[in-house]
């Protein structure tokens, strides 16, 4: 019998989570220069990395031969002054996607499910997968997440259950009213994990003090990510808000050291970098009216976006993507999400964006 076999069959079933292209590997496929290549596959922050943040870079790398503090002191005391939680409520991670898993691993077991919504973040069902739980996947509404539907798909059996708000990677939102009556609803006994990772991209009037719901639902879990508009995304660093108790549970699966010592020194910084963060938001904003524009005049469909990314229907998104590639630029495509004929693009800076639509054009008359 080969090694392998003897690995659990949920584990070897795993479709392996699929990012997007670099910069790097599309070069060398195609011959072409890393320079004149745009990217806006994986919704990174066009602007780059807040100007504090690289300033608090240069000192923390004198102290690389030492551990990082495993605890992440100075960030956890500093998201507990901006978002007005205990440090004993926050768990960092090397990324959110990592808090997400940490979620996953405490609460879900084999004899468990999780609840997750069609063309949900990926990492939701292999999270499930890896800890032998089976994943519900609830039918979208209009691509997002269908609330009512996903309460009913809730049985005896669920212990987790995901939403992203906005989602990935249909941009897709709730409002805080529909989200707040469905966590008055779900059982206590089942965790839900609140995903904002694009929380700050969202227009005033739409952000809501979803923190507070904490304090009202112990069974919720927030999670959050520097990787987006914060610009650290190469520095993977992510943290949830949860109930004291909650928490504990996570951090006792959690890795020592998940955060290391770079990413927590530009962390602390990068959040109160306001006027990076009030740029970031300018340039996202100016950037979706410019592709939407851009799509109403392709005469193409776009799913309305509140993130910084917004998804477009193509016709034959694999092919689209491919003739994009050859004009150096990067998208994603998403027929791994269910959705074969839309392509899912990054808002990039002006000219990125002008970029990305002369090549759109042509790629689609090609």
């Amino acid at each position: 019998m080969d090694l392998c076999d003897s690995a659990p069959r949920y584990i070897r079933s795993i479709a392996p989570y699929q990012p997007g292209k670099p910069i790097s590997e599309l070069a060398r496929e195609l011959g072409l220069n890393e320079g004149d290549i745009v990217k806006l596959a994986s919704n990174e922050n066009p602007l780059g990395i807040s100007p504090k943040a690289a300033a608090a870079i240069a000192p923390a790398i004198a102290d690389l031969s030492r551990y990082p503090d495993g605890s992440g002191y100075d960030l956890k005391q500093a998201l507990s002054a901006k978002l007005g939680v205990g440090a004993q409520c926050i768990v960092l991670g090397n990324g959110s996607n990592d808090v997400l898993e940490l979620a996953a691993r405490a609460f879900l077991s084999p004899s468990a499910n999780a609840v997750y919504a069609q063309h949900a973040f990926a990492v939701y069902p292999l999270a499930t997968q890896a800890t032998g739980a089976a994943g519900i996947e609830v039918p979208a509404r209009d691509y997002g997440h269908d609330l009512a539907a996903m309460l009913r798909a809730v049985d005896g059996a669920t212990r987790v259950v995901f939403i992203a708000n906005p989602n990935n990677p249909t941009g897709t939102f709730i409002a805080p009213g529909e989200m707040h009556a469905f966590l008055r609803q779900v059982p206590a006994r089942v965790l839900v994990v609140l995903d904002e990772a694009y929380q700050e991209y969202l227009p005033s009037e739409l952000q809501a003090d979803s923190i507070s719901w904490l304090r009202e639902f112990p069974n919720l879990v927030i999670t959050r990510t520097f990787s987006k508009i914060y610009g650290l995304a190469g520095l993977r660093l992510g943290y949830a808000l949860a109930h004291e108790s909650v928490a504990d549970l996570m951090n006792r699966v959690r890795q020592p050291f998940n955060a290391n010592s770079i990413a927590l020194a530009a962390a602390v910084p990068a959040l109160d970098d306001a006027d990076f963060i009030r740029r970031s938001r300018e340039v996202n904003f100016a950037g979706m009216a410019r592709l939407t524009e851009g799509f109403k005049r392709l005469e193409l469909a776009y799913i309305p976006s509140c993130g910084n990314f917004v998804t477009v229907r193509v016709g034959d998104g694999a092919e689209v993507y491919r003739r994009l590639l050859r004009r150096g630029v990067i998208v994603r495509p998403i027929a791994g999400y269910g959705l074969p004929a839309h392509l899912r693009v990054t808002i990039g800076t002006e000219a990125e964006n002008a970029r990305f639509l002369q090549a759109l054009e042509e790629s689609l008359h090609e």
